[in-house]
C-alpha cells in the first residue's frame, strides 16, 4: 500500500501524505511501526554495553512551575540543557518496541513528557494535518487517552500552494508545551489559545479535561489559511512555544516575533513586538530571566511588575547570507540553553562554519565563539546540550525533511562537545556519527549522549539506529537498529529518556521505546 507514496517525488509524495493525513481519529488502527526494507541485512547491534561514569556537574534546578528537570518539556527543563538526571538504556540487551500512532502516515510523536504523578506519558503527536495530546502507557506504548487538537493552517497553505516545506518549517501547533508542577500539560495551540490540561481517571477510563484556557486572539494576528478560506487578506502569526518563568508567568512567542505573558492568577495578558524578527525555536528560563533567539538576536527578558516582558538585554550574532541546508529558517537554530544559570549559548548562522557562542547571562556580553564543523557544511536546527560547562552541538547540514532524503542518504554529520574554560571555547572531540536532525539528549547518571544515526549506504537501505557517545571521550559506544525505511525516519523529533532509563523517539510512523532487556541493579 505505501510502496508507491514513496517511488512519487516532490509534490506527489506531499500531495499523498495529505491525503492519508486527513483521515480522521476514529480510522486510526494501532501496530508496530510498519518497516522497510532491508531489515535482515544490516546489523541489529554494534558496539558493548556501557558502564556508567556519571558526568561531572551541579544538577540542573527545578522550575518551581514546571514538573521536575527531565520530565518537563522536549528540552528536558528550565534551562533547556537537554538532560536528564537519570540513566538512559546501557545497551544491555536492548529491547525494542515500536506503535504506529496513525493510520497512514505520518503520526509522529513530537515531544514525550513523563508524568511522575500517574507513571504515564504525555505527548503531542503529529500528523500533517492534525495534532493530538496522547496519553501513553510507558511500557506497551498503546494510548489511554486522545484529545485532537486544532490543526494548523500550514497545511492549507501546503497544499493550496504546493509546497510542503511549509509544513516541515511550521513549529507551531503544541510541539513545544510543558508538564507543570502538578503534571499539567500547558500548550499553544493552533487556534491561539493557550491552554492547561489535566489527565484524570473516571470508572477506568482515562481522558483530559481543560482545567484553564486563555485566549490570545486579541492579541496576536489571526487571519489565518482555512480549507475555505485558503487566501486571508489579514496577517497570521502562529505561536510557536510556550514556558513559565521562575515567578509562574506563562511565556509565549510567535513566529513573527510576537513575546507575550500571561499571568496564571488573573489571567491578563501583555505581548511586546520584535519588528522584523522572527522566533522559530523556543526559549530558556532561568532563575533571573527569560532568553529568547530571534533569527537576528539573543535576548534576556524579564517581566515587570504588571508582567509585561521587558529587554534586559539585545545582542545581536552572525546571522549570515541565508538559510543553510538543516535549518528552518536564516538565523540561529538553536533553542537558548543556560549553563549554571550563569552563561547562555547559543549557535551562529556564519559562513563559513557556524559558531557555538556563550554569552555571560548577567549582561550578554559573548565569552566566546567555537567554529564547529566543515567549512561549507556547517548548520544545526537542534538545541545544544548543556551541563556545567560543556556544551554537545549536533551538525544538520544536508537534511531538509523526510520527503526528501533520499533512499540511502544522510546528512552531512558530525558532533562536537565544546567546553568554556578560563581562556574561552574549546573542542573537545568532535564525532563522525551523522544524527540528521534529532533533538540529542544527555544521561548525566550515565554520562552517555543519545543520538538518532544513519549512515549513507550505497544498498539504499535507510537503518535508523538509537546511538550512544560517551560524553568524556566522543567515541561511540554501541548502536541499536530501531528500524528500517521511510517511517523510522525522526524528521526533527526529539529522543527523550523515561525514568526507568527507556530510551522514546518520535518518528514518522510513530512513536519507539528501546530499553535494556537487562535492568541495572
Amino acid at each position: 500500500m505505501m510502496k508507491p507514496i514513496w517511488r512519487r517525488s516532490g509534490l506527489g509524495a506531499a500531495a499523498a501524505v495529505l491525503a492519508l493525513c486527513s483521515l480522521p481519529a476514529a480510522a486510526q488502527a494501532a501496530g508496530p511501526v510498519p518497516g522497510g526494507p532491508g531489515a535482515k541485512k544490516v546489523p541489529a547491534y554494534l558496539g558493548a554495553p556501557a558502564v556508567p561514569n556519571p558526568i561531572p556537574g551541579d544538577p540542573v534546578p527545578a522550575n518551581p512551575h514546571m514538573a521536575a528537570p527531565g520530565y518537563a518539556a522536549m528540552h528536558a527543563d528550565s534551562y533547556a540543557s537537554d538532560t536528564y538526571p537519570f540513566l538512559g538504556p546501557l545497551g544491555r540487551d536492548p529491547q525494542v518496541l515500536s506503535d504506529a500512532k496513525a493510520f497512514g502516515l505520518p503520526g509522529m510523536c513530537s515531544t514525550v513528557n513523563y508524568a511522575r504523578s500517574t507513571g504515564l506519558i504525555v505527548a503531542q503527536c503529529t500528523r500533517a494535518s492534525t495534532f493530538a495530546l496522547r496519553l501513553i502507557d510507558p511500557v506497551t506504548l498503546k494510548d489511554l487517552a486522545v484529545h485532537e487538537l486544532p490543526a494548523r493552517s500550514s497545511t492549507v497553505t501546503a497544499v493550496t500552494g504546493l509546497d510542503f516545506d511549509k509544513i516541515m518549517s511550521d513549529t507551531s501547533g503544541g510541539a513545544y508545551f510543558y508538564l507543570d508542577d502538578r503534571d499539567r500539560a500547558v500548550l499553544a495551540d493552533s487556534a491561539f489559545h493557550v491552554r492547561r490540561f489535566a489527565h484524570v481517571k473516571k470508572d477506568g477510563k482515562w481522558s483530559f479535561q481543560v482545567t484553564d484556557d486563555w485566549d490570545l486572539r486579541e492579541y496576536v494576528p489571526n487571519d489565518c489559511p482555512t480549507w475555505t478560506r485558503p487566501r486571508p487578506k489579514g496577517e497570521c502569526d502562529p505561536v510557536t512555544s510556550v514556558q513559565p518563568d521562575w515567578e509562574g508567568n506563562i511565556w509565549w512567542v510567535t513566529r513573527q516575533g510576537r513575546i507575550g505573558t500571561i499571568d496564571p492568577g488573573t489571567g491578563r495578558i501583555q505581548v511586546i513586538r520584535l519588528d522584523g524578527e522572527e522566533i522559530q525555536n523556543s526559549f530558556a528560563a532561568s532563575r533571573d530571566g527569560v532568553s529568547v533567539v530571534s533569527n537576528h538576536a539573543l535576548y534576556q527578558l524579564k517581566a515587570d511588575a504588571k508582567g509585561k516582558p521587558e529587554i534586559l538585554w539585545r545582542k545581536t550574532y552572525d546571522r549570515g547570507t541565508g538559510r543553510k541546508s538543516g535549518q528552518l529558517d536564516q538565523g540561529s537554530g538553536s533553542t537558548p540553553t543556560f549553563l549554571d544559570g550563569e552563561y547562555v549559548a547559543i549557535t551562529d548562522n556564519a559562513e563559513p562554519r557556524m559558531n557555538v557562542q556563550v554569552h555571560r547571562a548577567s549582561d550578554g556580553e559573548v565569552v566566546c565563539r567555537e567554529p564547529v564543523f566543515q567549512d561549507g557544511a556547517s548548520a544545526t536546527d537542534n538545541s545544544l546540550i548543556g551541563f556545567g560547562r560543556s556544551l554537545v552541538v549536533e551538525n544538520n547540514s544536508g537534511y531538509a525533511n523526510f520527503l526528501k532524503l533520499p533512499a540511502g542518504g544522510s546528512s552531512v554529520g558530525g558532533m562536537s562537545r565544546v567546553d568554556v574554560t578560563e581562556d574561552g571555547c574549546r573542542t573537545v572531540w568532535t564525532s563522525k556519527e551523522r544524527s540528521p536532525s534529532t533533538v540529542a539528549k544527555a544521561s548525566v547518571a550515565a554520562g552517555l549522549v543519545y543520538a538518532y544515526t544513519k549512515e549513507p549506504r550505497e544498498d539504499r537501505i535507510d537503518a535508523w539506529y538509537l546511538t550512544a557517545i560517551d560524553f568524556h571521550t566522543g567515541r561511540t559506544v554501541y548502536k541499536v537498529l530501531a528500524g528500517t525505511g521511510k517511517l523510522f525516519d525522526n524528521n526533527w523529533a526529539p529522543i527523550n529518556l523515561g525514568p526507568d532509563g527507556t530510551a522514546y523517539i518520535g518518528v514518522v510512523g510513530g512513536l519507539v521505546a528501546v530499553r535494556d532487556g537487562v535492568r541495572t541493579p
